[in-house]
């Protein structure tokens, strides 16, 4: 059986021209064995006509609270549901859910659901970049909810930009992993898990550092996963983001700190995840004083780093897991296969912080999880809390294969 047989879906439709693309989604869907709900706005049925929906789904479009056979048809939409899906998803509608603002079924649904939330959003690119749009996605986000990001393309009145709807296979793909990972909320009860984040600085003076642009959102979004599938989690990290309830937090700020951190508390863990962007380099003297524009150029001296990653391969006992991180711009995967190699480790998340979208700084991640068994799995664009958890698919998979070759 796939993942999605036997799987009962709602599918919610806004009023975009995009809408039409829906239409495609709703198929893929019955086609790989789910029971489909499709769920139309008024503004949807301007742009595609219900009696498309009612043919291709599983059962007939439904629009309405009031003329409805169900007196209550939200709530049983939504505890019915294993997962609900709005594509395309409107700025009103994006609004309406993050304000808890029920005003049609579709509204309710989404509150009235616990089943997972995928919303595909789909909007002109001023639109998608208003502060008020990345806010409110910022908001469902941290609750939990799954955004599935639209890509760059040609747009409705022939304009390129960012905004248009993610593929339908996009989609289906995304739904595929988030139901995947539903129902393994124990995969990792019992597993001690250590993850670094963040990007480290090394001072040069009082003042000024040596950085980089690592925002720490991947390793945390990690760290909260790992304890949501029953792991107990110790999270080093050089940001200042919100930690999950029962993750311990040790803060460090450069690199030598969170070698101390990560390689003292390494011995203990069964599972240790580099996501934080380590600097290579640290200057061999730290001014004592702020230095002056007015005394000219200085010369700093560099001096390379412990490189953690390699060490904890060292180190490594029996029954590790240990995951490395790089972010590369060029020759990407020639770059991430000489890492894994030499760096002794099982697992390599590698991602081209070059393309769109991708690594520092933003909400979502597209990787390639490289195995040292010849193992590879691709993560297309997704939000950091998707990419986190099919890192940890890629954890318990080599932790299994680890286990069967010992017995």
């Amino acid at each position: 059986m796939g993942t999605l047989d036997g799987r009962r879906i709602v599918v919610g439709v806004c009023g975009g021209i995009a809408a039409y693309k829906a239409v495609e989604l709703c198929r893929r869907l019955v086609d790989a064995g789910a029971h489909v709900v499709p769920v139309m706005t008024e503004g949807a049925s301007r742009f595609v006509g219900e009696v498309t929906f009612s043919a291709l789904c599983s059962e007939p479009v439904r629009r309405s609270l009031f003329d409805d056979v169900d007196p209550i048809p939200h709530t049983r939409l939504g505890q019915g549901a294993d997962l609900v899906v709005v594509a395309p998803a409107t700025a009103r509608v994006l609004s309406a859910y993050a304000a808890g603002y029920s005003h049609d079924l579709l509204t309710n649904v989404l509150i009235a659901t616990r089943a997972p939330v995928v919303v595909c959003p789909a909007m002109h690119t001023e639109m998608w970049e208003h502060p008020a749009v990345q806010d409110n996605l910022e908001v469902l986000r941290r609750r939990g909810v799954h955004v599935v990001p639209p890509e760059v393309g040609r747009l409705a009145g022939g304009d390129e930009g960012a905004g248009r709807l993610a593929e339908p296979a996009t989609i289906v793909s995304h739904i595929e992993a988030v139901l995947s990972h539903s129902g393994r909320a124990d995969d990792l009860a019992g597993v001690s898990v250590l993850v670094t984040a963040g990007g480290t600085r090394e001072p040069i003076d009082p003042v000024r550092f040596i950085g980089n642009r690592s925002s720490g959102k991947q390793g945390h979004a990690i760290a909260e996963a790992a304890a949501a599938r029953g792991a107990s989690v110790t999270l080093v990290t050089t940001t200042s983001l919100p930690v999950p309830a029962g993750v311990e937090r040790v803060p460090v700020e450069t690199a030598a700190e969170l070698a101390d951190a990560t390689l003292g508390r390494a011995e203990a863990a069964d599972v240790v995840v580099m996501a934080a962007a380590v600097a290579d380099f640290a200057p061999v003297e730290v001014a004592a004083t702020k230095l002056k524009k007015a005394e000219g150029p200085p010369r700093i001296e560099l001096r390379p780093t412990l490189d953690v990653l390699a060490e904890l391969g060292k180190r490594r006992r029996d029954g590790q897991t240990i995951v490395g991180f790089a972010a590369e711009t060029d020759d990407v995967r020639r770059n991430a296969e000489q890492k894994l190699r030499s760096k002794g480790a099982d697992l390599l998340v590698v991602n081209d912080v070059a393309a769109p979208g991708v690594g520092f700084e933003h909400d979502t991640n597209e990787v390639s999880v490289l195995g040292a068994d010849g193992s590879e799995r691709h993560v297309p664009l997704a939000d950091k809390r998707t990419i986190a958890h099919a890192v940890l698919d890629a954890v318990v998979e080599a932790r299994r294969a680890a286990e069967n070759r010992t017995l």
